[in-house]
């Protein structure tokens, strides 16, 4: 993609995210919204929380996302004994055969990859979450009193099962608000659950083919800050989080009455990041009101801390996050 404008660069990006889709499906059956807010937050530089019950092909959905994107793939498998070295890496004592003499050298931790699968990151306590969270945060992991820069794309996506909350650590919410996106997978329809049955249990096996590289996700990253967005749109998305605050004076009524906390600035920068990577992937050079209400539900699903009344009303957040965008 060197030497390119960045038109070109635009169209030639949302047929790469034809393809990537069409690659994908030959393993994963349906979830093309899910792939798509995948795809968002990656070109965004943001992080996932996925949430979904077990068997519903999370890990094999990013394991083909990297195999499509040529991009070094970790699983990271979240335990009650997990220590923060077992993420980041540690530091082991080598001796030099020649000479005798003994140096210490830092072995890379499994966060050292370009997609990293953090599974089931709420059964880890807190100390352990904070270094997967901090490298998230700085794009580098400090040893010994030595940093190490982790390698650009840098795309982290955490798994929650939702059902399962006995011996779990829940994320704080302001460690919830470092995720871009909250992403729910739901159980496929009957057809697709037919279609994954019929392509799990026989013994074809797909060949995906790699559809970018490394330096040009890169690239198409740094095209997605450059994305003009008109004042309305950014003003749009502003109004939307500052609605969610119930201590705001112009709050709904219904926000007052089930929200305890609103999202924070670090949504409205979400949501114009999404729309602006939203955009581009669809081949439109600068983003709508459209896209922001688009990239609304998994931007601020986990930003919002209900309350007891919406509990004892049966509320759930994304049906208040509904509400809010019939309104606006």
């Amino acid at each position: 993609m060197r030497n390119k404008s960045d038109v070109e660069i635009v169209q030639e990006l949302n047929l790469a995210y034809r393809k990537i889709k069409s690659e994908i499906a030959k393993v994963i059956v349906g979830q093309d919204k899910i792939i798509e807010e995948l795809l968002i937050a990656l070109f965004a530089r943001g992080h996932c929380l996925l949430v979904g019950v077990p068997g519903l092909a999370k890990t094999l959905l990013i394991k083909t996302l990297a195999q499509v994107l040529d991009l070094k793939f970790s699983r990271i498998q979240f335990t009650p004994d997990l220590m923060p070295s077992d993420i980041t890496g540690t530091e082991v004592i080598e001796e030099n055969i020649t000479t005798g003499e003994k140096f210490f050298k830092f072995v890379k931790g499994p966060i050292f990859a370009n997609i990293v699968l953090a599974d089931e990151i709420n059964r880890t306590p807190p100390k352990t979450q904070s270094a997967l969270l901090e490298a998230m945060q700085e794009y580098r992991v400090t040893a010994g009193g030595q940093t190490h820069e982790l390698e650009q794309p840098f795309f982290v996506l955490a798994t929650q099962n939702p059902i399962e909350m006995e011996g779990t650590y829940p994320l704080p919410e302001a460690q919830l608000d470092r995720f871009m996106f909250n992403i729910w997978i739901d159980y496929p329809s009957f057809d697709e659950e037919v279609e994954i049955v019929r392509k799990t249990t026989s013994s074809y096996q797909p060949e995906v083919e790699k559809v970018l590289k490394r330096d040009e996700i890169l690239e198409l990253q740094d095209l997605v800050r450059k994305v003009p967005v008109a004042d309305n749109v950014i003003e749009y998305a502003v109004k939307l989080v500052s609605l969610t605050r119930p201590n705001l004076n112009g709050a709904p009524d219904f926000i007052k009455r089930w929200i305890s906390w609103g999202a924070g600035p670090r949504a409205s920068q979400y949501l114009i990041l999404g729309a602006k990577a939203r955009a581009i992937l669809e081949g439109r050079y600068t983003p709508t009101i459209d896209d922001v209400r688009a990239v609304a539900l998994p931007v601020l699903r986990h930003r919002l801390v209900t309350n007891f009344n919406a509990e004892a009303d049966g509320v759930s957040t994304p049906e208040i996050i509904e509400k809010l965008l019939k309104i606006i």
